[in-house]
Formats: structure tokens, sequence, C-alpha cells
């Protein structure tokens, strides 16, 4: 069993997209992952652009979004 992924900043539970766009954005090697929330004030960005880049990389077929 898997277990469940938590946000380096604030402990929130991650999910599987808030892990992929972390690896997308800092490096598919990294082993700890921020959720959106704390991703977009770490790279200075607001929440909803990030929402957008999560669906352009799904789009895109991004296989780390499948």
């Amino acid at each position: 069993m898997k277990t469940k992924k938590l946000c380096i900043d604030c402990n929130g539970q991650l999910s599987k997209d808030e892990v992929a766009l972390s690896k997308k954005m800092l490096g598919r090697d990294i082993a700890e992952f921020y959720c959106i929330v704390c991703l977009a004030e770490f790279i200075v960005c607001d929440q909803e652009d990030l929402v957008i880049k999560i669906q352009e990389f799904k789009e895109q077929g991004c296989t780390l979004f499948l």
C-alpha cells in the first residue's frame, strides 16, 4: 500500500496532481513535495496559474499527470 504524501511546508495531504506538479516544476527526482498553495508561494506565482498549468500539462499528455 502506498503512503500518502504530505506537503513539506504545511503537512497537508497531497493529491496526485500536486505531486506531479511539484515534480514537473522542481524536477522529477525530488523527494519532497508542495501543495498548490505552498508551491505558489515557493515559486512566487498565483495559485490559479498553477491550476491552469496542471490542465495544460494534462492536455499536452505529460506522463506525470496520468
